[in-house]
Formats: structure tokens, C-alpha cells, sequence
């Protein structure tokens, strides 16, 4: 799925690319001239996504917020990371324990972006489903 322009992540794991690494084709390297210079620092954006999901409180709600940012993170979405988003909400909401009560804004969202209801709601459950082995 893409995370970002340019930025494509797979899996539950994950995959990370970079020189030295090796595939199939051949093996990662950097542009010619480029060897030199030292890696961009990552950006807050991006730096934010990486984190860890916030702590739970004592009282069963997180520090969070109540889920308002993952529900424009999805609106946000463009045609072809419109999926790919809504996952990633729902799985952070389902994580931080506001995933029954975001259920329908993400689901008006994944709408609003041109998802079809039924796209939708597969893709929450496929969240919901996943968060919970996790815990489990």
C-alpha cells in the first residue's frame, strides 16, 4: 500500500530499502554522485506516522484524541491510497480503543472519497479483525 508519494510499505512487517539492500533485480543503490551526501532528515509528517500509538489511560481512553485527525487523514485520501488510508484509521482507532464509536465517520469518509459503502465497511472489519489478534 502507499503511505506517500514515494513511499510504499507492504505487510504487517513492513520492508525497508536502502543501499545494500538486495531483491530479485539486483541490488539498491544510491543515485550516481549522491554517495557523498548524508540522508535527508525525516520529515514530521512522516516522523509522526512511525510512532508508536499513544498510551492507554487507566480509565480505557487514550491520549489521542477522540479520532477527529483519522477521520480527516482519510478525506484527505486520493484515488489510489484511498483503502490504504482507511486502514490505517481504522487500525489506530480499533488500537486506541475509539474504534466502534469512529466506525461511521470513517465510514462517511471512505465515502466522501469515493469508496463504495461496501469497500468500505470490508475494510474497517479487515482492521478490526487484525487489531484484535494483535491484542489477543
Amino acid at each position: 500500500g502507499r503511505l506517500a508519494p514515494g513511499i510504499d510499505v507492504r505487510g504487517a512487517g513492513g520492508y525497508l530499502v536502502g543501499p545494500g539492500s538486495r531483491t530479485r533485480h539486483g541490488a539498491y543503490t544510491t543515485a550516481p554522485g549522491t554517495a557523498h551526501l548524508a540522508p535527508a532528515p525525516c520529515p514530521p509528517a512522516l516522523l509522526r506516522l512511525l510512532l508508536p500509538p499513544p498510551v492507554r489511560r487507566a480509565g480505557g481512553g487514550t491520549t489521542g484524541g477522540d479520532g477527529r485527525g483519522l477521520v480527516q487523514f482519510v478525506l484527505a485520501a486520493h484515488r489510489g491510497q484511498r483503502n490504504t488510508r482507511l486502514f490505517w484509521a481504522a487500525c489506530r482507532a480499533y488500537e486506541n480503543g475509539i474504534g466502534a464509536t469512529l466506525h461511521a465517520p470513517l465510514l462517511d469518509a471512505a465515502r466522501a472519497t469515493g469508496l463504495t459503502e461496501r469497500e468500505a465497511r470490508a475494510t474497517i472489519a479487515s482492521a478490526a479483525r487484525m487489531t484484535a489478534r494483535r491484542r489477543a
